[in-house]
C-alpha cells in the first residue's frame, strides 16, 4: 500500500487537537471539539488495520508488528510516570500494584487516583482499546479473506448492542462493550471501499462539507451523547474525504509540516500530558491568564512530544527496520 500522505496529516491533526483539549483543560476551559482525536484515531485505526493486510497476511506477524509500533514507546512513558510519581513529583497519583501491571499490559483497570477507568498514563486508556482490537483483528485473520470483515462487524456490533441491551456491570465489559468501538467498524469499512476503489474523488468536497458540519453539529449537541453519534461520524466522513481526495492523480501535495506532526503524532499523544504536568506548574507560579496559559501548555506538550519521538520512537523504528533488513538478507545469502 503507498504512503497516504493525507492520513497523516489527518494523525497530525487529531493528536494537535487532543493536545489542545488537554492544554485548555489545564487552564480550566473546555475544548470538547479537542476531543474527537480521538476518535479520528480509532477510524484511521480500522481503516489502516484492514488496508494493510491481505488474504497473506499471518496474526503471529501481524501482532508482532503492531507491538513493535506501539509498545516501546508506551512503555518508556509509562515508565517515566511511574517514576515520577515514585519520587512525589505527581502527588495526586496513587499507585498500587494491580493498577500497575494492568497498566503496562493494556487492560482496563479503575485508577486509585480518580476512580476511572485509566492507566497510569491516562492517555493510554485509548490504547487499550487499540491492543484488545488488534488482538481480535489477528483472530480473524485465521478465517478466509471474503468472511472477516462480516465476522468482525457481528463482533463488534454485536459488543456494542451489549452494553445497550445487558448494561454489564464488571469493568473490563462495560469498557470493551462502550460505543467507541463501533469507530474501528467505521474505518474497517472504509478501507474495503478503498479496497474496491472508492471513495471517489468526485464526493471528497461534499463528505468534507458534511464533516465539517458535523463537527459543527457536535459542538451544540449535549456532551452526554455516545462519543460514536457525537464525534465518530464526523471523524468517518473526514477521513472518508481525505481518502477520496486521495484518488486524485497524484494523491494529496506534499505540506512537510503536516507530515512532520503526522510522523510524530503518536509520540505527541503518548508524551504531551508529561509536559502539562510542568506547564501548568509554571503558569501557577507566575499567574498567566487563560490564554497564554494555554499557549504555554500547547507549546510544552509539543516540545516534549516531538522529543519522545526523536529520542524514543524513531530510534526504534529504525532498529526494528534494521533488524528487518538483516533477517532479509541472511535469508537471501542462505539461498
Amino acid at each position: 500500500m503507498r504512503r497516504l500522505s493525507g492520513l497523516q496529516y489527518v494523525r497530525g491533526i487529531a493528536a494537535c487537537g487532543v493536545l489542545a483539549y488537554h492544554a485548555a483543560d489545564r487552564a480550566g476551559v473546555r475544548m470538547g471539539l479537542g476531543e474527537a482525536g480521538v476518535d479520528l484515531f480509532f477510524v484511521l485505526s480500522g481503516f489502516l488495520m484492514w488496508a494493510i493486510t491481505d488474504e497473506t497476511s499471518r496474526p503471529g506477524t501481524f501482532l508482532l508488528d503492531r507491538l513493535k509500533r506501539i509498545l516501546p514507546g508506551y512503555w518508556a512513558a509509562t515508565s517515566v510516570m511511574l517514576a515520577g510519581a515514585l519520587a512525589g513529583l505527581f502527588p495526586a497519583v496513587r499507585l498500587t500494584v494491580g493498577h500497575v501491571f494492568a497498566s503496562y499490559a493494556f487492560l482496563p483497570w479503575i485508577s486509585p487516583s480518580n476512580g476511572q477507568v485509566w492507566p497510569l498514563l491516562v492517555p493510554g486508556w485509548t490504547l487499550n482499546y487499540e491492543v484488545a482490537f488488534y488482538g481480535l483483528f489477528a483472530l480473524v485473520l485465521l478465517v478466509p479473506r471474503g468472511r472477516q470483515l462480516g465476522l468482525l462487524t457481528l463482533v463488534l456490533a454485536g459488543l456494542a448492542l451489549a452494553d445497550g441491551v445487558l448494561r454489564p456491570e464488571s469493568t473490563a465489559m462495560r469498557f470493551y462493550t462502550d460505543p467507541h468501538i463501533l469507530e474501528f467498524l467505521g474505518g474497517l469499512w472504509l478501507g474495503w471501499l478503498w479496497e474496491k476503489g472508492g471513495p471517489s474523488p468526485a464526493l471528497a468536497p461534499l463528505l468534507a462539507l458534511a464533516a465539517v458540519l458535523g463537527f459543527a453539529v457536535s459542538q451544540m449537541l449535549p456532551a452526554g451523547w455516545p462519543k460514536p453519534a457525537l464525534f465518530g461520524l464526523p471523524a468517518l466522513l473526514a477521513v472518508a474525504a481525505v481518502l477520496g481526495r486521495e484518488r486524485r492523480p497524484g494523491g494529496i501535495g506534499g505540506w512537510p509540516l503536516l507530515e512532520g506532526l503526522g510522523d510524530a503524532s503518536y509520540s505527541i499523544y503518548l508524551w504531551h500530558t508529561l509536559g502539562l504536568s510542568v506547564s501548568a506548574r509554571v503558569a501557577h507560579m507566575l499567574g498567566l491568564p487563560v490564554l497564554p496559559a494555554i499557549a504555554l501548555h500547547v507549546a510544552t506538550g509539543l516540545a516534549v512530544g516531538l522529543a519522545g519521538y526523536a529520542l524514543v520512537e524513531r530510534p526504534m523504528i529504525r532498529h526494528f527496520a534494521a533488524r528487518r533488513r538483516r533477517l532479509r538478507e541472511a535469508v537471501a545469502g542462505a539461498a
